[in-house]
């Protein structure tokens, strides 16, 4: 019996409607996860068609569902094309990424991604990876710290809060979140603590798991691996992932540059699909608080 679903998806309908699923196809969801979107792809699969789900957390393979129709990969998807290659499989006709967080990780202390409890200073998606957040803030310079947090935090307060880091270290090791919370929380105007914490403990998630890098590697490998007129569907979370995926469905490159033909036509691989982002209505957010944030946005290769 497999485990039940530990992350509700979102845009489930939606992006199930955006990946137009041929019932004998081949897809892959790179981001498993809980497995709720895999489950609704699988079941619009006949017997000859074949989902293939990533996910580098041992928890999440460890809860995979099992079915004839479904092979689950235990990787970062920034490997998708090595991986697809290892299974034979020239090209696909859809692939899906939600990029958002698991329920499961943040509920979870030991796991260090939330603040509303204490525990490790974590942070991994991969507990075999060697670097964690208590790595970085005991270990890394101010200057590097700052980057991070006004880069991938988008903290106006980022040099503040590194300098507190760094001068409460050298008293003592900052191993838990608690500690963390002690030094942060001063610098940190009441009214805006739950935002200004969910800020910084992104910033620390994504210089831990190489998030930025990842997803810019799996969109490069996704456009090898889909096949013309095949689907690209991705759920962002915040305006860094999101901007990679718009620019890269827009102008094939990350920083945006479109380049078109002597006739002024786009040389895009990507035809996008939905000009402006679907986001979940006022039901969905309410039984699912954690969609508040989600955009998806959609393309098939040209």
């Amino acid at each position: 019996m497999t485990e039940p679903v530990y992350h509700i998806p979102a845009l489930l309908p939606q992006t199930i409607e955006a990946l137009s699923i041929d019932p004998d196809g081949t897809y892959v969801d790179v981001t498993y996860g809980g497995g709720g979107h895999s489950r609704a792809i699988v079941e619009h699969l006949s017997p000859k068609g074949h989902l293939y789900g990533f996910d580098q957390d041992m928890d999440a393979v460890g809860r995979a569902m099992e079915d004839d129709r479904f092979t689950i990969v235990h990787s970062n998807f920034r490997y998708i094309v090595n991986f697809m290659r290892y299974y034979k499989v020239d090209t696909v006709d859809g692939i899906l990424a939600d990029l958002g967080v698991s329920f499961h990780h943040f509920d979870d202390p030991e796991r260090g991604f939330s603040f509303r409890w204490d525990g490790p200073l974590d942070m991994r998606m991969n507990r075999n990876a060697k670097l964690t957040a208590a790595d970085m803030v005991n270990s890394y310079s101010e200057e590097r710290l700052s980057d991070i947090f006004y880069l991938y935090g988008e903290l106006k307060n980022a040099r503040r809060i590194s300098s507190a880091i760094v001068k409460s270290r050298s008293i003592q090791s900052i191993d838990n979140i608690e500690q963390l919370l002690s030094i942060i929380d001063p610098l940190i105007d009441p009214s805006r603590r739950k935002k200004e914490l969910a800020k910084v403990f992104q910033a620390l998630r994504i210089e831990v798991n190489h998030e930025l890098e990842a997803l810019e590697e799996m969109l490069r490998g996704a456009l090898h691996v889909l096949k013309p007129g095949g689907r690209i569907a991705i759920i962002t979370y915040h305006s860094l992932e999101d901007r990679l995926v718009k620019n890269y469905f827009r102008s094939g490159n990350f920083e945006g540059k479109e380049n078109k033909d002597f006739f002024g036509r786009s040389l895009s691989p990507f035809r996008i699909l939905n000009s402006k982002p679907i986001i979940p209505d006022d039901e969905e957010v309410e039984r699912n608080p954690r969609s508040r944030s989600a955009k998806l946005r959609v393309a098939v290769k040209i």
